[in-house]
């Protein structure tokens, strides 16, 4: 199986959010010489005529691996479960590594998790022809609120359950207070996982947890190269991220700490 975290450092992943394919290639190659390890592309913000040029995005990439989305939003909107997840697959063959999937693909429900068992036993069957095409999939849930610690580990529980190789959770945070909460509840993912898992937030205070998150648990770094109008601005920006990944010595940390 491809593997999008082969490197024994968490990816520095730059998120690709553009209209065209044009812009989205020269992001990527403007990112690749400013040190991206990886690159995370959004299908649903490309323009539905652009996404034949798919292909060249891919390529543009240098060999780096692609986390892919296909979420129902941007120019998707409008589109049933089914189609965006067609989609998905289409971007797996055509050079896709990684495939976000939400976790209520299928019935949209509160905290992006469905309990229904229908969509759930669909979610299944998406996850093993991924798994089948030798690609792999991420389970994404975006709270954008702040969630106490039982919440966020029963989320990435289900998450496991289903199937997925990583867990990704966006919660927020609003005060100091919650920030650090969240990086406490980021060092609970990394002992109680089997898989690895992505832990963001959002809100007013999301700055400090967004850089330390990979220092202690979190599988790769989401940022961005520059800021448009399509970008999200909690990433922080890629020379940024990319320093701290340089000054920061992750295999004599988790050693010391005993972490992954």
């Amino acid at each position: 199986m491809l593997n999008f975290l082969a490197n024994n450092r968490p990816p520095v992943t730059v998120m690709i959010q553009s209209k065209t394919a044009e812009n989205a290639i020269n992001t990527i190659r403007t990112a690749i010489y400013e040190g991206a390890d990886a690159f995370g592309l959004q299908i649903c913000r490309i323009e539905p005529e652009e996404r034949k040029k798919l292909n060249d995005i891919f390529a543009s990439g240098s060999g780096r691996p692609f986390y892919i989305t296909n979420y129902r939003y941007g120019y998707n909107e409008g589109l049933s479960d089914d189609e965006c997840m067609k989609g998905l697959i289409e971007g797996l063959k055509i050079g896709g590594t990684l495939g976000d999937i939400m976790g209520d693909t299928f019935d949209k429900s509160p905290n992006e998790l469905t309990t229904n068992p229908t969509a759930i036993d669909k979610q299944r069957k998406i996850i093993d022809e991924i798994h089948k095409m030798d690609k792999e999939v991420l389970i994404s849930s975006h709270l954008y609120r702040f969630a106490e610690a039982d919440e966020v580990l029963e989320i990435a529980y289900e998450h496991q359950r289903r199937g997925a190789d990583i867990s990704k959770i966006v919660t927020a945070a609003n005060n100091d207070e919650e920030e650090a909460e969240n990086i406490r509840i980021t060092g609970l993912l990394k002992k109680e996982l089997k898989i690895p898992f992505l832990f963001l937030s959002g809100g007013t205070h999301y700055k400090i947890h967004r850089l330390v998150s990979p220092l202690i648990g979190s599988c790769m770094s989401l940022c961005v190269q520059q800021y448009d109008d399509l970008a999200t601005k909690a990433q922080p920006p890629l020379k940024f991220t990319r320093y701290i990944a340089d000054n920061m010595d992750y295999n004599e940390y988790r050693i010391i700490t005993g972490g992954r």
